[in-house]
């Protein structure tokens, strides 16, 4: 198990060093000068050189892939340049180790700026996981037992209803009827768990949070009733049944276990996604998440911000699937890690 985890780490790497590279070639070397962008509309062509210099888009491509793989591991020192660190040391910004860069934009560190809206958006997807990952787990074994009659059709019924309406619909409906309307809940607004405690957090989660689970709730509950039915076709339950087990024993010890491993591989990318941020529900209830950063920096041809972004979620995304590869040995034993 050790040795497959550690080849699986090393292969993780090795793809996120092979992203960053591609996303560097895009957003780099692309018609866009990013020093112009970083500086300004009307600025100078005088500190148009100068703000290149500072940033190190002066140089190739390659030699600034290196410069921010080196500060990654090592940090890094802005103005890149070292005569204007000399002329102005007054001005030097340290960005300790994993560096993602420096934002002319914002006059701050790309590692301040994602630092500071993680907590939303993690916050924010962890509370809509364990929301749709319950309720479209339960639901959908439900349906699957209850296959034909009339619950099993209203629960996929419903399911196919809630996953028709777009995100800012429904977002939009909770927020102006159940918040604002009815105040059937608190208006939503993101409060620190360290700060408000647990209670407070959750309450300021809730509506966008539901917003995404609602989404993502309908399509696990037709996957899982798939999946379920699908297993229990299977000759050793069959088999079990037979001899007499119980039904409890045969849906949730043999059955859900098999079903869970296609679940899990979807879950595990969708939740890594959506911890970049979820940009549409962050835009509707104006949390300020990773998702709002991302099109704000897009707006603004921040392309610092934009790469580090872009390298985030690769990370998540790569990080959810080593963690489903080994998950499949604990859920399933008949999968085997070597």
């Amino acid at each position: 198990m050790s040795a497959y985890v550690i080849r699986r780490l090393i292969a993780g790497l090795v793809m996120l060093v092979v992203m960053s590279l591609i996303t560097f070639s895009m957003f780099l070397s692309g018609p866009v000068d990013p020093a112009r962008h970083s500086c300004g509309k009307n600025c100078p062509p005088a500190v148009i050189e100068q703000t290149r210099k500072a940033l190190g888009y002066d140089k190739p491509t390659l030699v600034q892939w290196g410069m921010f793989m080196k500060g990654l591991v090592g940090g890094r020192e802005y103005p890149q340049d070292e005569e204007l660190r000399r002329l102005h040391p007054e001005q030097i910004v340290k960005c300790s180790a994993p560096c993602l860069g420096y934002s002319q934009k914002s006059l701050a560190t790309v590692n301040s700026l994602l630092g500071s809206r993680i907590p939303v958006s993690a916050s924010l997807a962890f509370v809509a996981f364990v929301i749709w990952i319950t309720f479209g787990l339960g639901l959908g074994m439900i349906a699957a037992v209850k296959k034909g009659t009339l619950l099993d059709r209203t629960l996929v019924g419903s399911a196919l209803f809630f996953y028709a309406f777009p995100t800012f619909f429904v977002g939009l409906f909770l927020l102006t009827y159940f918040a604002i309307k009815w105040q059937l809940v608190t208006y939503p607004a993101y409060v620190p768990l360290t700060e408000g405690g647990p209670i407070a957090w959750l309450k300021g989660l809730f509506l966008p949070s539901l917003t995404l689970a609602l989404f993502y709730l309908a399509g696990y509950v037709r996957m899982t009733r798939a999946f379920v039915l699908e297993a229990m076709g299977e000759d050793y339950l069959r088999t079990a049944k037979a001899k007499g087990l119980g039904t409890r024993p045969i849906l949730f010890k043999h059955t859900m276990r098999s079903a869970l491993t296609p679940i899990l591989t979807i879950a595990g990318i969708d939740l890594a996604s959506l911890l970049g941020g979820a940009i549409i529900t962050e835009k509707v209830f104006n949390f300020d998440g990773l998702g709002k950063l991302a099109v704000d920096s897009v707006n603004n041809l921040d392309l610092p911000t934009t790469v580090g972004i872009v390298l985030l979620l690769a990370s998540f995304v790569v990080l959810a699937n080593i963690l489903v590869d080994v998950l499949y040995a604990v859920i399933d034993p008949r999968v085997k890690l070597a």
